[in-house]
């Protein structure tokens, strides 16, 4: 595909020097429906980005777009902050009967502002208001968010770096696998717990991904996340899954953490939770930890009323009947079977692939490796972003509503861009 250079000028002189994504793709989108993007010149491509797990749906879905317009259409409450209103009476409804009850969960749902990070600092702010305790446990290569809070249980030192003050009251661990098998599960962990000797002040809560997106496609066994969840009840910790990424579908169930059986205390979900793209967040936590004193914590858009109308719809269309699930682990099992011929075909390069549901990384042995394939794609048509500290995995996150055939184009496209990168 030739790609005439856009005049991006303005966003050269007049925007800030921290914009990213664009960077690596240099053109001027306008238009984007399910699973591809136009430019202005007319160029499609397909997204394997999905709006970094925010469109799980696809762009612009025909069900979501028509339920948010009708809306509109009616002067139905847009701003609301935390009133009482029809369109959040309906989305609460919809996540009750369609999410929260099937699996046997009555957690409470608090709407803390409309981003991830919102969400995960009202879920570290309760968990300490709960326990009466400061520290948090991470692990590392974990990413929570941008707010300062968040970023004391990020691990990425890049983006720690850009906080301009210490980040405290959070104590890394290692993630599964970190250590390659050379040690058992947890024994670090719980041997620092137990000697009164180590220094570790006791945590009031454990904050764990199950999937680490931004850190590299880190998959957590299940085995692993119920030995972290025994621990955490042994030794009076709140386990808190940030589900922001890898909940909504992404791994296949609705929550990521399913798989394991497992029922963390406190939930944070955000990116597709509303449908539809636009902002929207919730933090779930077990009735007994609703210790809130009205408005301690509060924001002026946790009430975007559109977002719950396009929340709703998403779940009464793609959840009531066990389909999203079984397309998502079928559209992995085509990915998996993608990559695996990758690695064969380059096996000297290729260090690794994994993933899980619709969520995948391509790992290569040379660092700078995985953002010329992500550059050569771009070229070629095809939206992809590397994930790591040093962005040296590809992964992929293409809508749950991609087709098969739209898969196994994208999939073509990157096969043949680790053809021709060096």
């Amino acid at each position: 595909m030739t790609i005439t250079q856009p005049d991006l000028s303005v966003f050269e002189t007049v925007e800030s020097e921290v914009r990213s994504y664009c960077r690596g793709w240099p053109t001027i989108f306008d238009r984007a429906q399910g699973a591809h993007m136009y430019d202005e010149d007319g160029h499609t491509y397909l997204d394997f980005f999905a709006g970094a797990g925010s469109l799980n749906y696809g762009h612009n879905n025909p069900v979501l777009k028509r339920a948010l317009l009708d809306y509109l259409e009616r002067d139905g409450v847009v701003h609301g902050l935390d009133m009482s209103t029809s369109a959040k009476r309906a989305f609460l409804e919809a996540f009750q009967e369609t999410i929260l009850k099937p699996r046997g969960m009555d957690h409470k749902v608090m709407f803390p502002g409309p981003t991830g990070t919102n969400a995960v600092e009202a879920a570290l702010k309760l968990a300490r208001k709960v326990k009466g305790r400061e520290s948090i446990v991470s692990f590392t290569n974990a990413f929570h968010g941008m707010s300062l809070g968040s970023l004391a249980v990020t691990g990425n030192a890049f983006k720690r770096a850009g906080a301009g003050i210490p980040l405290v009251h959070g104590t890394p661990m290692p993630f599964d696998d970190y250590l390659d098998g050379a040690t058992p599960d947890f024994i670090w962990f719980e041997r620092l717990l137990e000697d009164q000797g180590s220094g570790l002040n006791k945590p009031a809560a454990v904050i764990v991904e199950t999937v680490q997106g931004e850190g590299g496609i880190n998959v957590a066994r299940a085995s692993w996340l119920r030995a972290l969840a025994d621990l955490c009840h042994r030794h009076d910790m709140l386990l808190i899954v940030d589900d922001i990424q890898m909940g909504c579908g992404r791994t296949g169930a609705f929550f990521s953490f399913e798989e394991a059986g497992i029922q963390p205390d406190i939930v944070t979900l955000s990116k597709s939770i509303g449908g539809y793209g636009m902002p929207l967040a919730l933090t779930l936590f077990k009735p007994e930890l609703d210790i809130w004193e009205p408005g301690e914590h509060n924001g002026t858009f946790r009430g975007n009323n559109p977002a719950f109308v396009t929340a709703t719809a998403a779940l009464e269309t793609y959840w009531t009947d066990g389909q999203m699930e079984k397309q998502t682990l079928a559209r992995g099992e085509q990915v998996e079977t993608a990559l695996r011929a990758i690695a064969e075909e380059h096996a000297g390069e290729v260090a690794d692939f994994r993933g899980r549901g619709l969520v995948w990384g391509l790992e290569f042995h040379n660092k700078n490796r995985a953002n010329a394939v992500a550059k050569r794609c771009f070229e070629l048509g095809l939206l992809i972003e590397t994930s790591g500290p040093e962005s040296e995995v590809v992964k992929l996150l293409p809508s749950l509503t991609i087709t098969p055939e739209e898969l196994d184009e994208g999939l073509r496209v990157l096969a043949r861009a680790v053809r021709e990168t060096v």
